[in-house]
């Protein structure tokens, strides 16, 4: 999967850039051609003067190895992220070509940014830091505003608002709306009590009936209980059969 995001167009890129500014061949291989790190070191050289102290020409792997780790030093010191950078197996043993790719590239772009002029166009220039600097009259203004992520009170207002706890009304004066005729009467806000009444209502705990006496209806037994209440006058199992059909009178009422 590595293998696959090596972009060819890149390195060919790569190529003529790292060649135009060291002025030296990489070959037809662009890995063996800086497998031995001594190209490398030369662009770090070019990029930052004496960035690299010591460049081993000698074939021997270790000489080789630890080309390519004062390469990898360099960058970081030239202002690479750690994240961009690669490691000496990577490019040695052709471990992770892509990081190496990526690596230089990002490479590029940081020399694009600190000003070097090339004749390839290659590389992302990093973003510049634009710092502000503000005068004290200014910083304290700025104390005084409210952030809108914290809302906003301008148009906040208690204006004609009444002390907590007083009563509340439903009309206005202001808009010419008569007051209610009398100071007792409950806002509908908070429900009414003009229909209700306890007129007629007996004492709690004594005994409720079935019928109405003001419209006439007459009861059918005095000493049944109220349905309401419950009933354990025929509270029997006899004569029933279980499993025949319910029958929703009783022949002992009207």
């Amino acid at each position: 999967q590595l293998a696959q995001k090596y972009d060819p167009q890149k390195e060919a890129e790569l190529r003529t850039w790292i060649e135009s500014v060291t002025g030296q061949q990489i070959g037809p291989d662009f890995q063996k051609g800086l497998k031995d790190g001594v190209i490398l070191c030369e662009l770090m050289n070019k990029l930052q003067p004496n960035s690299v102290r010591k460049i081993n020409r000698s074939a021997q792997n270790w000489h080789q190895l630890e080309n390519l780790s004062n390469f990898i030093k360099a960058m970081a010191s030239y202002g690479m992220n750690p994240v961009d950078l690669f490691e000496a197996n990577d490019l040695f043993e052709s471990g992770n070509l892509t990081q190496v790719q990526v690596s230089l590239l990002a490479l590029a772009g940081m020399a694009k940014t600190k000003g070097l002029q090339s004749g390839v166009d290659i590389g992302v220039k990093y973003s510049e830091k634009q710092q502000r600097n503000f005068d004290e009259a200014k910083m304290k203004a700025g104390q005084c505003v409210i952030g809108l992520q914290m809302g906003t009170n301008k148009c906040a207002s208690q204006s004609g608002m009444t002390a907590y706890g007083t009563r509340r009304h439903l009309y206005d004066p202001k808009n010419q709306i008569l007051p209610p005729m009398d100071h007792s009467t409950i806002s509908l806000q908070m429900g009414t009590n003009k229909c209700a009444s306890q007129v007629g209502m007996t004492a709690p705990g004594t005994r409720r009936h079935i019928y109405d006496s003001k419209t006439g209806t007459e009861k059918c037994d005095n000493s049944s209980l109220s349905l309401q209440m419950g009933s354990n006058l025929g509270a029997n199992q006899s004569g029933q059969v279980f499993g025949l059909g319910r029958q929703i009178y009783d022949p002992k009422y009207c």
